[in-house]
């Protein structure tokens, strides 16, 4: 499945009928039975139906950073997101890439 990051928004939590999608570096993942971090409320909840890449290297909960850009990333938040992303690879399934 591909879809742009216009359509991953669909998947943000907010219609119960849908699965939450988290991606990161363009790998979309399915974090569905991480609600209660995901959903609406979550702490995490800003990350549902986004690209959220550069706001788990830089460890930020900020609106500017979540974002697929990697531009100007230092090698420590690069590892930093390299971290995240083998959590995300093993807890939940890859279901898509950000088109």
């Amino acid at each position: 499945m591909e879809l742009t990051e216009h359509q991953l928004r669909q998947f943000n939590g907010s219609d119960p009928s849908k699965p939450i999608y988290v991606a990161v570096k363009g790998r979309i993942f399915d974090v569905t039975t991480g609600k209660s971090f995901y959903g609406p409320g979550g702490a995490y909840a800003m990350f549902a139906g986004r690209e959220a890449s550069r706001a788990l290297a830089k460890m930020s909960k900020e609106e500017e950073d979540i974002s697929a850009s990697l531009d100007d990333l230092t090698d420590k938040e690069i590892g930093v997101l390299k971290d995240w992303e083998k959590k995300f690879e093993a807890k939940y399934p890859i279901v898509g890439r950000v088109a």
